[in-house]
């Protein structure tokens, strides 16, 4: 009896001290439940208050002018007027943030009626029939178009409630698959890759098809939703006192980027529209001229240069982006670009780079080691910067159209005769 008293004894404070640790577990993990619900209210607060200040930079500096009988559409973090005669938007108005290179919200897909227009938006059967099967599977019958979107969902990353809104049909316009798959892609991406080489920036971004009368419609759409046969955008960063504006035609594209920059002035003529009239007039016309598209690439690409215009070239004459098209025929063919970028290979070979560099090459002349005396000048660094032609029998190196030369006559600089 007295050893099952003393048993109790020793197993009583043990249970009471079991049962504090399990106490304390819990507790500790229900505050750590607590100060997560208080993050994410606090992390909603944040998120609603640079909206706030998102809207109210855009109200002041990026909306452009209003025409008359234009109503403006204020969301979230864009705005926009709406061209009810071809059922898109004339233009949308909003602002990249530094928060986009932080942020993690993905596409959300919810792509619906914009509640705002008045006079309603397209829809989906304007550019797709979706019929469901028994088993509950889909399939989707396209009308050739991609529902483009002209702020894209990427820029409002750091904000679900921003990104969502971007899937409104008032943001969208019929683009063509290897047009808004690639190089509008491109445009979009190297306006974010800028905020990662300049922090503390904020883009002032509007975008927009070219409308006009007598555009063609898909056929096949409930709205006749007119098909633009270009594509603007155009930005300014105040802070850095940059702008540059870019056309595009709705299409499969060939050339790079950069050779569709320019002045923002210039698509104001185009289109009629005054974007930043907002702007104190000496800085709205400093702006709106600036024609330089390099500090807007990657720091990789800052010496990359547009090709030749082919009108520029002599008969016969092709640039680096024609050059595709020679490849592996029979014949020897002339190219001209601009040498951007040299390097002797681990073999000893040297590398001529026209018009872009090795992180993304569109031409190379190729010299073996054994070949480099046959010149009398140093390839690597002489012709660094200039204008040349090269006249060869082209293959590649990977999938890089490439000329093999072995002699100096078979480069010139361009408009000088042959060596």
């Amino acid at each position: 009896m007295k050893s099952t008293f003393f048993s109790l004894l020793l197993i009583l404070p043990i249970c009471l001290f079991a049962q504090d640790v399990e106490t304390k577990i819990a507790n500790m993990e229900q505050s750590l439940v607590d100060l997560e619900n208080k993050r994410k209210g606090m992390l909603g607060q944040l998120e609603d208050l640079k909206l706030e200040f998102l809207r109210k930079n855009l109200k002041k500096n990026g909306l452009p002018k209003l025409e008359s009988g234009e109503e403006l559409i204020e969301h979230e973090a864009m705005s926009l007027v709406y061209s009810e005669e071809h059922e898109q938007a004339k233009w949308v108005s909003h602002i990249i943030m530094p928060d986009v290179t932080r942020g993690s919200a993905s596409r959300s897909n919810d792509f619906r009626e914009d509640p705002k227009v008045k006079t309603g938006t397209a829809i989906e059967i304007d550019y797709f029939l979706t019929t469901e099967n028994p088993d509950g599977t889909k399939e989707y019958d396209g009308f050739g178009f991609d529902r483009g979107h002209l702020a894209p969902s990427a820029d409002f990353r750091w904000s679900k409630k921003a990104l969502s809104e971007s899937y409104f049909y008032s943001n969208m316009a019929p683009q063509r698959p290897e047009f808004n798959r690639e190089s509008w892609g491109e445009l979009e991406a190297m306006m974010r890759g800028y905020m990662y080489h300049n922090k503390d920036a904020m883009l002032y971004v509007v975008t927009g098809p070219v409308l006009k009368e007598g555009l063609p419609v898909i056929e096949r759409s409930v709205n006749k939703v007119s098909i633009p046969e270009h594509f603007f955008k155009v930005v300014v960063d105040l802070k850095n006192k940059r702008a540059i504006g870019f056309v595009m035609p709705n299409q499969l594209i060939t050339y790079p980027i950069e050779s569709f920059a320019k002045p923002i002035n210039e698509i104001e003529e185009l289109t009629g529209i005054d974007f930043f009239h907002a702007l104190a007039d000496g800085l709205e016309e400093e702006l709106e001229s600036m024609d330089d598209v390099k500090p807007w690439l990657s720091k990789a690409s800052q010496d990359d240069v547009a090709p030749i215009h082919p009108p520029s070239l002599k008969p016969g004459q092709f640039n680096t982006v024609q050059a595709k098209r020679q490849v592996n025929k029979d014949k020897e063919v002339s190219v001209c670009g601009t040498v951007v970028y040299t390097k002797k290979s681990k073999k000893g070979n040297a590398m001529i780079y026209l018009d872009k560099n090795l992180v993304d090459p569109v031409f190379i002349i190729f010299v073996r080691k054994e070949s480099l005396v046959n010149f009398s000048y140093d390839l690597l660094e002489d012709l660094k910067g200039q204008e040349i032609c090269v006249s060869a029998k082209l293959g590649k190196i990977g999938e890089t159209p490439t000329a093999f030369i072995e002699h100096e006559k078979q480069i010139s600089l361009r408009n000088q005769p042959t060596k």
